[in-house]
């Protein structure tokens, strides 16, 4: 059974790990300025749309980017809300930890 806190851990697990591929921060630095197709985005970072869109639809698992589709084309841009979501876990972690003495054999 999935609950709230498991659907919470699973989309920050998705978001993390979606965080941790290169082309997807620069993807992310680009919609930062503004909602781009995927043949602009394409062309801004130089790599083909077969490999953009595996990066894209990582974002979109991760629900870190929305899509929007006018004519032929897909824009996309940042899904703010999610990011939210990982700045407060974030957040929480380093407000919320006990701050401890290392044990002799970490030192």
């Amino acid at each position: 059974m999935i609950t709230p806190t498991s659907t919470t851990s699973h989309l920050i697990a998705e978001g993390f790990h979606a965080l941790s591929d290169p082309i997807i921060i620069s993807v992310i630095e680009f919609l930062r300025q503004s909602e781009l197709c995927v043949c602009d985005l394409c062309n801004a970072l130089e790599i083909s749309q077969s490999k953009l869109s595996f990066h894209l639809k990582n974002l979109k698992e991760a629900n870190l980017v929305n899509a929007c589709q006018e004519g032929r084309c897909i824009y996309y841009g940042l899904n703010l809300s999610q990011f939210q979501v990982l700045e407060h876990y974030l957040a929480n972690i380093h407000g919320n930890s006990v701050s401890s003495t290392p044990h002799s054999c970490c030192e």
